[in-house]
């Protein structure tokens, strides 16, 4: 299979936006446990977490357009924000529409802590989990790639192997490796609206 072109190929985002299904089902795919994980670190249940999630990928599809046209921002950084809006409204909702255990004050409360949550994702986000969508990332993108330039990608990355040990194993140049490894990042960042 030929390698990934993505200044020609359409991103992921794009896609999306313009309404292909089976784009949107990866993106949902991909970034939908991130969105499930954030809502169930604010106390959610699962089945609460699912519907914020819903609500949050609901906002994503009226407003993906636009977040589009927007020069070096990143999508996960964005969806974030998104997600942290959701969770506000969520709790607002549960202070008007609930009289919970410790009164409606403790519904706004929890609406007060979502809305003083960090605008870095990274800074509300585990290792872990940024660690999974970096493999859902891969799995996307993989099968764009040579088989052999895979390899090399995996060998250095995934394995930790040096450059130069690559190279030796692989019979290329040192070069060669950063290149490859240059190639699968670059797409990465790009499936991941972070290009």
């Amino acid at each position: 299979m030929a390698e990934s072109v993505s200044t020609t190929s359409p991103t992921l985002l794009h896609l999306a936006a313009i309404g292909d299904s089976a784009a949107w089902d990866r993106l949902v795919a991909l970034y939908g446990p991130l969105v499930f994980c954030w809502s169930n670190k604010q106390g959610l249940s699962e089945a609460d977490s699912a519907d914020v999630m819903q609500e949050v990928f609901t906002s994503v599809a009226r407003n993906l357009e636009r977040f589009e046209q927007r020069e070096s921002a990143s999508f996960r950084g964005w969806l974030w924000v998104v997600t942290r809006n959701q969770l506000v409204d969520y709790f607002r909702r549960k202070s008007r529409s609930i009289d919970a255990a410790g009164g409606s004050d403790a519904w706004h409360r929890l609406a007060e802590h979502a809305e003083s949550l960090p605008d870095d994702p990274d800074d509300f986000t585990e290792a872990r989990h940024l660690n999974a969508l970096h493999r859902r990332g891969l799995e996307l993108v993989q099968s764009e790639f040579e088989q052999r330039t895979w390899a090399i990608f995996q060998r250095v990355v995934i394995d930790e192997v040096s450059t130069s040990d690559a190279a030796t194993e692989f019979g290329i140049t040192a070069n060669s490796v950063r290149q490859a490894k240059s190639r699968v990042l670059r797409r990465l960042r790009d499936v991941l609206g972070e290009g």
